[in-house]
């Protein structure tokens, strides 16, 4: 058993899942990794006082958890959850010394220069380059989108929210989606087509347009029909997500420069990978008009490692990241 204060606890808390471990001291592998179901608990604290009863260990003296939602302040909302919740209370409920809160993304973007070649599957040409940012997103409950910029003998983190920027339908199918689902929808962002959402609502509009009556399916049904070609509408919402993700990488890649890679996250492209790999993916990914010779030349992957953002949220502890995200610390010593 890990005695206290000998350890960290990192968290990944998405729309869907809280995914945990711990830390310890002078260590960057996370241990005991769990994952929770967010909607089995009320509270974020409800759910990591639940994973370190199951984890069996006692009580960590700090943390790093990456949260599915913009970090800008002490009281968060999660964006495809329902918690809402202060940084500062959420440290004194759990008995924290210290306590980072971060975007996931932000997470994920740490961990990218720690990947080995076997933990991410390349898709299409092009060579990394040193001394450049690598980029990252990720369809799941939402659109994650982060990178880190090459700073001497640190990587400075990107904040962003860039799966809510506005989407631009690339052809006559893709504009019939849209203004469907500007029927329903303020703002039709990336995210509103790339994510398992956006599946569904695809899968949904498709076959309105196809059968004059719309059908709802999970996200995971439209792909498991997709992936086995058992409905031509849900192959062609999957083709269609694959496409727009495409399209929404090579515009993150042509905005910061990211000649040091594309990577995509989320656990949405590993259970269709076969499917991913043989879509219009790379193709869209190129497709930038004058600046297509430029991102055939810059590589794209996909994540393939168990609990990624958990590697980001430990190297999130360390001190050249203290101002990365939201903090509340313990003014009293113990």
């Amino acid at each position: 058993m890990i005695q206290a204060k000998q350890y960290s606890l990192v968290a990944d808390i998405g729309g869907t899942n809280a995914r945990f471990a711990l830390v310890a001291d002078a260590s960057s592998t996370p241990l005991e990794p769990r994952n929770l179901r967010c909607a089995d608990y009320p509270t974020i604290v409800d759910a990591t006082r639940a994973y370190l009863q199951q984890a069996g260990l006692g009580d960590p003296y700090q943390a790093a958890i990456s949260v599915a939602s913009p970090v800008t302040g002490d009281e968060l909302n999660m964006m495809n959850h329902s918690w809402s919740f202060s940084v500062h209370q959420t440290r004194e409920d759990l008995g924290l010394r210290h306590l980072k809160v971060l975007n996931d993304y932000t997470a994920l973007a740490l961990a990218l220069p720690s990947f080995s070649a076997g933990q991410c599957l390349k898709i299409g040409p092009g060579e990394p380059l040193d001394g450049y940012p690598r980029a990252v997103l990720g369809p799941g409950t939402g659109l994650g989108v982060s990178a880190v910029i090459p700073a001497g003998d640190h990587w400075i983190p990107l904040e962003s929210e860039g799966g809510h920027v506005t989407y631009g339908p690339m052809n006559r199918r893709a504009l019939e989606i849209v203004e469907v689902m500007r029927e329903k929808l303020d703002h039709v962002s990336c995210e509103s087509l790339v994510s398992g959402p956006g599946l569904a609502m695809t899968y949904e509009i498709l076959t309105r347009l196809e059968r004059g009556e719309a059908r709802k399916l999970t996200p995971g049904e439209v792909a498991e029909l997709a992936t086995r070609n058992e409905c031509p509408i849900a192959v062609e919402a999957l083709s269609i997500f694959c496409g727009a993700l495409g399209n929404v990488a090579g515009n993150l890649a042509l905005t910061l420069g990211a000649r040091g890679g594309v990577y995509v996250g989320g656990g949405i492209v590993l259970k269709i990978l076969d499917f991913f790999a043989d879509s219009s993916f790379r193709e869209r990914f190129e497709q930038h008009g004058r600046l297509t010779s430029y991102l055939r030349q810059i590589p794209t992957y996909v994540i393939n490692t168990d609990y990624p953002a958990l590697t980001g949220a430990v190297v999130a502890l360390a001190a050249a990241y203290e101002n990365v995200g939201v903090v509340s610390h313990d003014t009293v010593s113990r």
